[in-house]
Formats: C-alpha cells, structure tokens, sequence
C-alpha cells in the first residue's frame, strides 16, 4: 500500500479511519486485468471442500448432465450479477467492504458488519490452515514412507503439527509481503490446479479402456427421472452453488479495487464464475465417473480415488495440488476480508501486516485445537449464525448505493470524523439501516436453527439480502419523501 495522495485527493495519512489496508488505491496500484480477477474465483472452488461439493452434486441430485451443468451456468451467472453490484464501488473509488459499509451504516456502525464478516473469516482461515496442513503432510508421509503413525498431541501426529506450522508459516511469509505477493499466488495456483485435475483425468480416461466420456454422461443419472425430479434438482444445485459463494459476495470490492476498471472486472467474473464452475464440474464429474468406472465406486473425495491409485508419483503431485488450492482459497475467501475488518476496528492502531499477524495468531489456536477440542464443541453453528447475517447487509449496502446514493460517494466524508460529515448520520451510525439490519437477522438467524427454513440453503441467503434491502428502501425513502 501507499501513503501517497489517493485518485481523490486524500491523504490517507492524515486520516484516523485510515490505514495501508483502508486507504483507496493509487492508479498504479490498480493493476489487475481480467485474468488476476479470474483467479479469484478458480482458487475459491479449487479446494478439497469445492471438489466434493460439486462431484457430490452430479451423485446426491441424481439428475442428467444436461441439468446439472444447466443450473450451474444459472448459479454462475446469478453470482457474477451480485458480485458485479457490489464490486462496482470498489472499481470506480478504489475502496475495501469495510470503507463501504461506512456509506450505509455509518462511519461507527461500518464496525458492525466488517467485524461480523472478519469472524466469520478468522475462524474458517484457522480451519482452512488446518486442512492445507493435511495436503502437506499427506507428501511428507509420501516420501518418507511413513504410514501417518506416531506420537499423538491434541489429535496430530508430530508430522500433522510441523505440517500445520509450516503451512502457517508460509501463509505469514505471503502475506507478509502484501497485496502483490498475494495476487502472484493466486494467478499460479489457479492454473496449475486445473492442469493437474486434466492430468489426473488423462490416467483415469487411459485405466477405463477409453469408456470413461461415455460413462460420464450417464453413470449418476436416475434412470427413473421425471420433469419434477429434474427441476428439483436444478433448483437445489442452484441455491447450494449461491449458498458456496455468498460469503465473497458481499466484500467483493476487497478486491475488485484493484482492478483496471469495470471492463477488467465483469470480463473476470464471467470467465472466474458461470464459465470457470462449469469447467471445473466438467473435471470434477470426470474424475468422479471415472473413480467409478475403474474402482466401482462413487468417490467425491479425490484422495480416496487417489489412495486406490497406489501412485506415490500421483499422490506427491496431488498433495501439492491440494496444498496450493486449499491456500489459494483461504487466501481469498478469509484472510483478506479478516484482514480488513480487524483493520477497520482500529484504523489509527492498525496496519495490513498488524491485522493479518492478529488473523494469524487466531488461526495458530482454531487449526491447532480444530480436530481435539473445536470440530467437538459444534462451534461451526455459531460461526454459521453469523455468517447468515452477512445477508441483509449485503443488501442493505447495495440498496444504499445503487437506489439511494445513484452510485455517488463523497469518498473523503468516508474517512472523516466531522460531526457534519455525510456518512456520520448520529454519532457514527445510521439507525435506519441498523433497525434494517435488525429485522432482517430474524429471519437470516432462523434459516440456520430451524430445520425446515435450512433447506432454502441458498435461497435463505438472497431472501435475507431481500429483506434487509427492502426494509431499508422503505425506511431510508420514507425520509427522503419526508424532507421533500
């Protein structure tokens, strides 16, 4: 980041609601192009979680190639449109969620939101650092020909704890040297995943005998399938790919701010989401039909189909893989949106390097304690809870910047302490859009406790978003008409 004069005129530096991780973008700064955009979203399904979503979906739903892919094109394009609405901003001003939230909640009230969301991503960047740590030790077990055995402390092996470190290590290493190290990773990982998935396919194509693209097509369709059951299935594949996305939906301009311009940004999510799930669930249900085809069973792990492999060349390269994606997405999906909250909460006191060493320590305690003590104590309910309340935030700030503000910032209001400021409302926060906000969590709560509103899956998220959005109209409207 840099301390130099903004596109706007700011100077960060003198600013308390400022920092390297707040502060708008130079144009310099603003580099990335389509394809650094793309990656964003190859490393957010490209992890072992991404793999077995999508393989699980052409097995659970039972329905034809033809739906499948359908609804994950209609998914695709439903999230590049939400994602497109809220990265505008961070496009046209060069501003992180955080600094945007302000615009809606107020320059106090934008903790609420930047805070809710960084839980959400510490707690899942610690589980996600354990996870790549799995990857890594899988390849030290590979070459050094152990069978994972060994000293137990709190649930690992002495191999699973130095595999954890160094995965740790190596992310504080990459972070540590900001946002360009960052997106250099990225554009490596994205790739190299998909070349290996190919390769992957290629071995499994060449042990079917060639049957593996006619399997493909049919080898996890009902054969009983009716019109009904195909909608059923549509629909659900469509609300659960909503419900994989929706945490990245609402700081989207956490990274769209880099971007050259709109152009660079909607050309990226178009190849980064309704093209990029539909040729990695392509891979996805090749190796999956193609686990089924050689082994006679249906695996949507693919280290299972690789242990059946009995391949140390194939696990090593595998391990790798799903190190490098397992990083990639926990790079984008919770270490900067963590980053940026924590920052937000302190910006005086807080810099990009502070925030993430802060996001890395609690990550050091939830991977660490994730398999003896956290995974038993059903935290994750907790973490969900607010993670749904991420929805009518979402559309509480699209509604305020697209309908009420007609997409006009007063960006240096957004870092000023002045009582008479645009964004300090009453003391900092907007109560309109906190009793929006409110109103809206019952319902947003209630999709993850009550059972039959769980099954809306994604749904639940954009019902949510609705919600919040439409109370907000109705209260910020009624105020607009009122001073008319």
């Amino acid at each position: 980041m840099t301390s130099q004069l903004s596109p706007q005129g700011i100077d960060p530096t003198q600013s308390s609601l400022s920092n390297d991780s707040l502060a708008p973008v130079s144009g310099k700064e603003k580099n990335w192009g389509w394809f650094e955009i793309f990656n964003i979203w190859a490393n957010d399904i490209q992890s072992l979680f991404g793999y077995s979503l999508v393989a699980s979906l052409f097995i659970t739903y039972g329905v034809s190639g033809f739906t499948a892919f359908s609804a994950l094109i209609v998914a695709g394009l439903l999230v590049m449109v939400l994602v497109n609405l809220s990265g505008r901003p961070g496009v046209d001003y060069g501003i992180p969620y955080p600094v945007l939230a302000r615009a809606s909640m107020g320059t106090s009230g934008a903790k609420l939101p930047a805070v809710l969301r960084a839980v959400v991503a510490v707690f899942w960047y610690g589980v996600q650092t354990y996870f790549a740590s799995t990857a890594l030790a899988l390849l030290i077990n590979t070459l050094a020909g152990s069978d994972g055995g060994g000293t137990v402390f709190l649930g690992l092996t002495t191999i699973d704890w130095l595999s954890f470190v160094i995965v740790w290590a190596l992310q504080i290493a990459i972070f540590s040297h900001g946002m360009a190290w960052i997106g250099t990773f990225l554009n490596i990982a994205g790739p190299f995943v998909y070349a290996v998935m190919i390769g992957l396919a290629v071995v499994l194509w060449q042990k079917s005998d060639g049957q593996l693209f006619s399997a493909a097509s049919s080898i996890f369709a009902n054969p009983e399938s009716t019109f009904v059951t195909e909608l059923n299935g549509f629909i659900a594949i469509v609300g659960t790919m909503v419900a994989y996305f929706a945490a990245v939906m609402i700081n989207f301009s956490d990274f769209s701010r880099y971007a050259k311009n709109r152009k660079s940004m909607t050309i990226g999510n178009l190849a980064g989401l309704p093209l990029n799930m539909v040729l990695f669930s392509a891979l996805a249900l090749i190796i999956t039909a193609g686990g089924a085809v050689v082994y006679g069973e249906n695996m949507v792990n693919p280290t299972d189909i690789l242990e059946r492999a009995d391949s140390a060349v194939l696990s090593v390269i595998a391990a790798i893989t799903f190190f490098a994606a397992t990083v990639g997405i926990n790079l984008v999906a919770n270490f900067i949106p963590a980053v940026n909250g924590i920052a937000n909460l302190a910006p005086a006191r807080m810099t990009f390097h502070r925030s993430g060493l802060i996001t890395s320590l609690f990550a050091l305690f939830i991977g660490g304690f994730w398999v003896s003590f956290i995974n038993e104590v059903g935290i994750g309910g907790f973490v969900n809870t607010l993670g749904a309340t991420l929805a009518p935030l979402y559309g509480i700030m699209i509604v305020d910047y697209y309908l009420i503000r007609k997409q006009k910032l007063v960006v240096a209001d957004l870092y000023s302490t002045d009582a008479q400021a645009s964004y300090a409302y009453t003391n900092g926060w907007n109560r309109k859009a906190v009793i929006a906000f409110a109103l809206a969590a019952v319902f947003s709560v209630a999709t993850v406790w009550i059972d039959a509103l769980s099954e809306l899956t994604g749904y639940a998220w954009l019902l949510g978003a609705l919600i919040g959005g439409g109370i907000y109209w109705l209260l910020a409207s009624r105020s607009m008409n009122s001073v008319k």
